[in-house]
């Protein structure tokens, strides 16, 4: 199985537990700063060499979780996945390459082995602009190795409703348009 990380903040406790009991075995990283991408760094140090799926705590996961993502995984192990997304083009057209530069979201994605180490090791120019931007980063990365990524649908992921801890001025609704199935 592929190893799961989950950035989390302490008082989304229940939310983790919730992850955990459907992923045993996956890692929690506590944000200890109230800094998000101080914390999805730390998941990358944690995450090494290692292919893993990234995933904040905010997560619910469609029925299935692990052997869905398994599979969709076995079909394109060395390239990132996107898990979640909120494009209309997802119900127009499916799952798709996208072009790195488009990555957006950093709520359910896979990373292939060592690609958490190079994210980690990348001098990204624009950190004091987007200090919480860490699916910017995940953009950046991608554009600048010419790499694309697979973005599939139906997501296995959706959004929790409600307010950013990152944000709060972030819409409540960032919702996936194709998500079913939910493991409630």
């Amino acid at each position: 199985m592929t190893d799961i990380i989950i950035r989390a903040c302490r008082e989304r406790q229940a939310w983790v537990d919730y992850l955990l009991d459907r992923l045993p075995g996956a890692t929690v990283v506590y944000d200890t700063t109230r800094n998000a991408m101080n914390t999805f760094l730390e998941a990358l140090r944690v995450a090494g060499d290692r292919p893993v799926i990234h995933m904040e705590d905010d997560v619910l996961l469609a029925k299935g979780f692990v052997c869905k993502a398994e599979s969709v995984i076995g079909e394109r192990p060395e390239t990132a996945i996107q898990f979640f997304s909120m494009r209309k083009r997802d119900i127009q057209v499916g799952s798709r390459w996208e072009p790195g530069g488009t990555f957006l979201a950093g709520l359910c994605f896979y990373l292939p082995a060592g690609m958490s180490e190079r994210l980690l090791r990348f001098d990204w120019p624009r950190r004091e602009e987007h200090p919480t931007g860490l699916d910017l980063l995940v953009a950046d990365f991608l554009r600048a190795n010419k790499e694309r990524y697979w973005l599939h649908v139906p997501n296995l992921a959706q959004h929790r409703f409600g307010k950013s801890l990152i944000d709060s001025r972030r819409s409540r609704y960032r919702q996936s348009l194709t998500f079913e199935d939910p493991d409630e």
